[in-house]
């Protein structure tokens, strides 16, 4: 079945899961959004309060941050999938518990094998988990690993630079060497290395040059 099928049908089934509790105060799934072919797949925590409002990944204050992060390291949302480890919204926003995280592994593992990023990104310690469960993400973030096949690498949840300003610095370093760490899974994985065209704006004259008739 081809990718977008896939991810299309997991939607549909999550839309109406009620594997686990989460279900009960569900306004909309957050089933994950982007292209089906993504090479660079974010996998955040949980739903928010906006979140479950709209049914899409990361639209609050956390989300216009990871918008920023995104244009930093020359990409766009349109270019990457986002998702989390649970699609629906957590009671005040408190940690996805085990058997939830359980519920919804299933759907995002389909993700995954669907889209077959070159990239894996674990945005916070919960998702970080799945990969590297027990691990300090003070002292792995940023930097990429091949488990089971898959290059990850964790990192900080931007919410966490909206609620300690002290690591932003830090989130920002490990997006900056975002371009180059898909470079290197590219080559580690015999993929194209595809360099996004730059768009050049011509300059406008500051004195309109006066055409000759002959």
């Amino acid at each position: 079945m081809p990718a977008v099928e896939t991810l299309e049908r997991i939607a549909r089934e999550i839309s109406v899961c009620t594997k686990c509790a989460l279900h009960e105060s569900r306004k909309k799934a957050v089933t994950g959004e982007g292209p089906a072919d993504a090479e660079i797949m974010f996998i955040g925590e949980g739903p928010g309060f906006h979140e479950n409002e709209q049914g899409r990944p990361f639209v609050g204050a956390s989300g216009k941050f990871l918008d920023q992060l995104l244009a930093q390291a020359g990409l766009e949302r349109s270019d990457v999938f986002i998702a989390n480890v649970v699609k629906c919204r957590p009671p005040a926003n408190r940690d996805p518990q085990p058997e939830e995280l359980l519920a919804c592994n299933e759907y995002l593992e389909g993700q995954i094998n669907a889209i077959n990023p070159s990239i894996i990104v674990t945005l916070g310690r919960i998702s970080m988990g799945k990969y590297v469960p027990g691990a300090k993400i003070t002292s792995i973030h940023g930097q990429m690993q091949k488990i089971d096949g898959k290059f990850v690498i964790p990192m900080y949840h931007p919410a966490a630079a909206l609620h300690q300003p002290a690591l932003r610095p830090s989130i920002l370093a490990d997006f900056a060497k975002l371009p180059e760490q898909l470079n290197e899974a590219r080559t580690a994985l015999g993929r194209p290395i595809v360099e996004k065209k730059k768009i050049t704006v011509p300059q406008k004259s500051e004195k309109p040059q006066q055409l000759s008739l002959f």
